[in-house]
């Protein structure tokens, strides 16, 4: 081989280096934090592991290796029952609990951070939308982490996290805000289901209501409705006259309620950024998708050009 082609197989590969080096950093990054041991809040006790009732034993410590529950001793396990679900949300005490959950509360100003360890086995229900569900049940600051280990519509799982957080050192929940958070999921999870509509956008209008809600603060349910048609409005979405009762209906009884959404703006905020970031990425950036092909045809262009 002589020297000229020599150098262009030496250039040619360190275009390869670079790539792989490139893709190579970013996992490493991504690992090294994934793997980080948390330190425990001590002001909050150790992070609570709830199980649904029905999973059988070695489901239980799948259910353990997925919230990745390497030392029980460095937390609490309980088991939620049919008996958690009528006591939260009055649901049917002979119900089948498979979704788990962990919750580690956080101080306040925190935030709340969803993650579906498996969902491809939470089939209805999305981060923001247990999110939005848990804000309305007084939840504000901690991490959840939600897991099945088989297909599940996902709604089991916030009776695990309301259990769960009831377990935690000094937490309270208030019953009356389950109900109507569990409700809110229900209505959530079958808008969804309408034609027209998807999970995200149901999830950023009911977090667009309650920022709304903050603003102005309806005195009546009037106001309350007057509210609602605007944002079905600006948001482009079109419910029958049932549907759009419903949602009335919901908001009411949070108002009723005095549940202060007041409180969690800058979480309804954030809540609003995830969802719309979520709603562009199934779009897609046009834009940034042909940024992306030029890029690799001037890379192809000048790999050619080493070798002309």
């Amino acid at each position: 081989m002589d020297l000229k082609h020599f150098n262009k197989l030496t250039a040619f590969a360190l275009i390869l280096t670079l790539i792989v080096s490139l893709s190579s950093t970013s996992k490493v990054f991504a690992d090294t934090n994934g793997n980080t041991e948390e330190s425990i809040n001590e002001k909050f006790g150790l992070p609570i592991v709830v199980y649904g009732e029905a999973l059988s034993a070695a489901q239980k410590d799948e259910v353990r290796d997925l919230l990745k529950v390497t030392d029980t001793s460095k937390v609490k396990e309980i088991t939620v029952s049919g008996e958690d679900l009528v006591k939260y949300i009055k649901g049917d005490a002979h119900s089948n609990m498979y979704s788990s959950a962990k919750i580690t509360r956080k101080d306040a100003g925190e935030g709340l951070v969803i993650n579906q360890v498996t969902p491809e086995n939470i089939t209805e229900v999305t981060d923001e939308m247990y999110a939005n569900a848990l804000l309305t049940a007084g939840i504000q600051d901690a991490v959840v982490d939600v897991a099945s280990p088989v297909k599940v519509s996902g709604h089991s799982a916030l009776v695990g996290i309301y259990k769960a957080y009831d377990e935690g050192e000094g937490a309270t929940l208030d019953l009356e805000r389950t109900e109507v958070a569990n409700e809110e999921l229900n209505l959530a999870t079958d808008l969804a289901k309408k034609e027209g509509l998807d999970q995200d956008k149901v999830s950023e209008l009911l977090t667009e209501i309650k920022k709304e809600i903050a603003e102005q603060n309806p005195a009546t349910k009037e106001e309350l409705a007057a509210l609602i048609d605007e944002k079905l409005k600006t948001l482009e979405i079109s419910l029958s006259q049932e549907d759009r009762q419903l949602l009335l209906d919901l908001f009411e009884k949070m108002r009723n309620l005095n549940i202060n959404f007041d409180n969690v703006k800058s979480q309804l905020e954030n809540l609003t950024q995830d969802i719309q970031q979520r709603i562009e990425e199934a779009v897609g950036d046009k834009n940034f998708l042909q940024q992306v092909a030029d890029f690799f045809k001037q890379l192809i262009e000048s790999i050619k050009s080493i070798f002309s």
